[in-house]
């Protein structure tokens, strides 16, 4: 079991061809695997508002086309929602943090709620929009797992509410993890980013998939630390935080979003150029 570590920090391109050099090969495979809130896009103040910056786009939609780069987006948001913010066509994407994937022919792995656990959602959803969808919080409902958004409620108000939401989802036996200026309420099942990250490598390249490929993850977030931990010794993964001290699985840190970029043209130098 790995553990938690202060990573060493990447801040620009010249740092990932120093710290990685011969990590990728024009001759070989690489899998990216992305978050996209905080990851592809910088975080805004409501999620309907995000937007990838215009060049991080660009080249994202590059390598995308190219035959030795797998690419799939791994969001906490619903499937269709991130398809449509993302927008690329030919790449896997999951949503839900992993509970819903789309592969690029259209076929889908759904993780199926026992149907209890379906009920107590239905019944959680009621009572946090009865009791504490109020003082510009409000509950994103994505069907299998929810995200309570508090960042518009005022500062004085801010932690009762998200404590009585806190409180709310687990009374219904669901996990509150702690995002930015959300709750994020995941059902209580043995299926998070890691889950799906090992699950859409084996699917693509099979059970020995790390022999035949190099992975590449990068996630904002502490759903993004399951993936993070799968794939520790097996990929590189990248925690974007401005935190210097924070712990992670990861085995880079990335001070902020915009060093995304530099990491998609670290890969865009390679298969691409």
């Amino acid at each position: 079991m790995p553990e938690k570590q202060v990573a060493p920090v990447i801040r620009n391109l010249e740092d990932f061809e120093h710290n990685l050099p011969g990590y990728l090969s024009s001759e070989s495979p690489v899998a990216v695997l992305l978050d996209y809130d905080g990851t592809l896009a910088p975080i805004a103040d409501n999620p309907a508002k995000t937007k990838m910056p215009v060049e991080l786009e660009a080249i994202l939609h590059k390598i995308a086309k190219h035959p030795k780069v797998f690419l799939a987006v791994i969001s906490g948001r619903g499937l269709k929602d991130v398809q449509k913010q993302v927008n690329i066509d030919g790449i896997t994407y999951a949503g839900n943090h992993g509970l819903e994937i789309e592969y690029p022919d259209g076929s889908r792995h759904d993780y199926e709620l026992p149907t209890e656990i379906q009920k107590n959602y239905t019944q959680m959803v009621r009572e946090l929009k009865e009791k504490v969808e109020k003082n510009g919080a409000w509950v994103e409902d994505k069907k299998v797992s929810l995200t309570y958004h508090y960042r518009d409620t005022p500062v004085a108000l801010k932690d009762q509410q998200k404590q009585l939401a806190s409180e709310i989802c687990t009374k219904f036996g669901f996990r509150a993890n702690q995002a930015h200026e959300a709750i994020e309420a995941k059902p209580p099942v043995n299926w998070n980013k890691g889950e799906a990250a090992l699950y859409i490598l084996k699917q693509k390249f099979g059970d020995n998939w790390s022999q035949k490929v190099s992975v590449v993850f990068a996630g904002d977030d502490t759903t993004d630390e399951d993936a993070m931990r799968v794939l520790r010794g097996l990929g590189r993964s990248f925690r974007i935080s401005a935190d210097a001290q924070i712990q992670t699985y990861a085995d880079f840190r990335l001070p902020k979003q915009a060093v995304m970029t530099d990491l998609l043209k670290w890969i865009a130098n390679v298969y691409v150029s």
